[in-house]
């Protein structure tokens, strides 16, 4: 079902809050609901995106089903095997409206949510402020699930001289077509799998060029389930730590496929170091300085003493200036928190203190699900359970409920 603005003014004071419609928000609402709790009376979703799909919705139309990493099942409904050759965007979106209308959430979108706050440090109502279809709405809420992501906090890193950029900048969250980039020499920078799929897709329509920090992270590691767990597992210790997690390809690394081996012999993904100034027409490569690094780095199931294709690790040898019309930032995206920014959550090393992968250890109001181990997609499954069951027990016990910890009937 839909909620609409009028029913959050009627009752502006809800139990449990989720923020986000993608795969963990999507989880931890299937969980709540077959614990007994009831869409639109226990529990309600707001949703930045103008329709269900998550930041699925927002891919681009080149991005097939078949050339994903992998789309895992929302809980008790699986995807199916849809046709591989149609758009991720289409099949996702699609696929989250059927299971938003199977259990009849109640989603309410566009909703953005602006801040939460807190009146009394740790305790007591969440008081949440966002715009819903063009209005300014005030609710109240005893737990928050914050499931919003990355995508809409793409990260581009400072470089000297961005400002002065003449040429065009984009970043991955705004690429729609191939052609777009037809005869402009592009520069693209990010060692990430976007990164390396773009590039392989831009060589056929323009000349490029690539930029990373660190040695591409090629890995000759097999990418099953147990290299699932171990990357979720190298992240967890991160964030548990209170350390602001890492980049999703210094711990899963990249596969060694056949296109990206024809990539990098054909000289497409062969990065020259990273840049160190942009300029009005082009950007700066240090040179030499940039060639000392003999490993990729790698954290988790990706690390290693040396590096798995070499030949894709090629700096400038001399400083030197490259003429370019676009400058294409694959550099990742960071948790999308800053609604959060009032309750002070974040250490001073920039992560936030969990108790658990999903509870935050400084307000046991506040369950982030979708951060940390839990943004890749079995994960955010996984932490929407764990979510889920995590406040239904503490919920429980603030109501003093004997027995067992359930809210209501238990469905199937």
């Amino acid at each position: 079902m839909v909620c609409r603005i009028s029913e959050l003014l009627v009752d502006s004071h809800w139990p449990i809050v989720i923020i986000g419609a993608g795969q963990a928000g999507l989880s931890a609402a299937h969980y709540l609901w077959r614990d007994g709790l009831v869409p639109g009376k226990d529990f309600i979703i707001l949703d930045a995106g103008a329709g269900p799909g998550g930041a699925w919705r927002e891919r681009w139309d080149s991005l097939t089903l078949g050339s994903t990493n992998h789309v895992a099942d929302l809980p008790g409904f699986p995807l199916g095997t849809p046709d591989p050759s149609v758009p991720a965007s289409s099949v996702v979106s699609d696929y989250y409206s059927r299971f938003e209308r199977e259990l009849e959430l109640c989603v309410v979108r566009p909703a953005e949510v602006v801040t939460v706050k807190s009146p009394t440090p740790g305790s007591g109502p969440l008081e949440i402020t966002a715009d819903i279809d063009g209005e300014r709405v005030h609710l109240s809420s005893r737990y928050l699930i914050n499931a919003t992501g990355t995508w809409t906090h793409p990260y581009v890193p400072f470089v000297p001289g961005i400002a002065e950029f003449e040429g065009r900048q984009l970043h991955t969250a705004n690429f729609r077509n191939v052609e777009d980039f037809r005869g402009l020499r592009t520069l693209v920078i990010g060692g990430g799998i976007s990164a390396t799929q773009f590039l392989l897709e831009l060589a056929k329509v323009t000349e490029t060029l690539w930029a990373t920090r660190r040695p591409p992270n090629f890995t000759s590691r097999e990418f099953d389930g147990n290299w699932g767990l171990e990357v979720e597992r190298a992240v967890r210790s991160r964030t548990l730590a209170g350390l602001a997690p890492a980049s999703v390809v210094r711990t899963t690394g990249l596969p060694v496929r056949q296109d990206f081996l024809d990539g990098v012999e054909s000289g497409v993904l062969v990065s020259r170091g990273m840049i160190d100034a942009i300029l009005p027409h082009g950007v700066h490569f240090p040179g030499q300085a940039a060639k000392e690094q003999s490993t990729s780095e790698g954290l988790g199931p990706s690390a290693s003493d040396h590096l798995a294709l070499p030949e894709s690790w090629q700096p400038f040898e001399d400083e030197r200036v490259e003429e370019v019309d676009v400058i294409f930032w694959n550099t990742g995206f960071r948790a999308a928190l800053n609604h959060l920014a009032p309750l002070r959550l974040r250490t001073p090393d920039g992560g936030i203190s969990m108790e658990t992968e999903v509870a935050v250890k400084d307000d046991r109001r506040i369950f982030l699900v979708g951060y940390g181990s839990a943004s890749s997609t079995v994960g955010a499954t996984r932490a929407g359970r764990i979510a889920a069951r995590e406040l239904l027990k503490r919920r429980a016990r603030a109501q003093h409920v004997p027995g067992q910890e359930k809210a209501g009937v238990s469905r199937p």
